[in-house]
């Protein structure tokens, strides 16, 4: 029987102060948590965007960054991205770099589902052929970072506002 995933709640200044159940943490008033968001980049420099499946429960059928997932309690980000990696896109990754590290945003859905993350932005390369977890990815597209950047910019609603918010602190 699987354990319900955690997360680990934080104070003001990032500080860990417990944990809560992912479920029950994201609601209409979620309290800040920590997260992480990973760029995947193939070796010909394209970077990996998904769309959230529309069973998602916030931003559903959005285009966002190659994936995002939060560390369990005691997890290091490093095994966190690993595992994430393999859940959501059926990838490995390597040649991890923290490039946001300060990165934190709060974002209400327009179901008024609250995220409200410290959020540091990974980069990571695979060679591996992307297999995504339905119930997290509709689809996917290697792009090269510019097509990227002007898409994000010219249609913002169609991507999480993560993504525009770290595309954004990258330019």
């Amino acid at each position: 029987m699987s354990h319900p995933e955690q997360v680990v709640l934080l104070d003001e200044q990032g500080g860990a102060i417990g944990v809560a159940d992912k479920m029950a943490v994201h609601t209409h008033d979620t309290a800040l948590h920590l997260a992480f968001s990973c760029h995947v980049y193939n070796d010909a420099g394209q970077v990996l965007v998904t769309r959230r499946a529309l069973s998602k429960l916030t931003w559903p059928g959005v285009w966002t960054n190659s994936f995002c997932g939060h560390p369990a309690p005691g997890e290091s980000f490093d095994d966190a991205i690993a595992r994430r990696a393999v859940d959501e896109l059926g990838i490995t990754v390597r040649d991890l770099q923290l490039i946001l590290p300060d990165f934190r945003y709060r974002a209400v859905d327009a179901s008024g589902i609250v995220e409200n993350e410290v959020c540091p932005v990974f980069r990571a390369v695979t060679t591996d052929a992307v297999a995504p977890n339905p119930a997290e990815v509709a689809e996917f597209a290697w792009v090269s970072p510019e097509a990227l950047a002007t898409a994000a910019t010219a249609a913002p609603y169609a991507f999480s506002p993560w993504l525009g918010w770290q595309l954004a602190q990258l330019a």
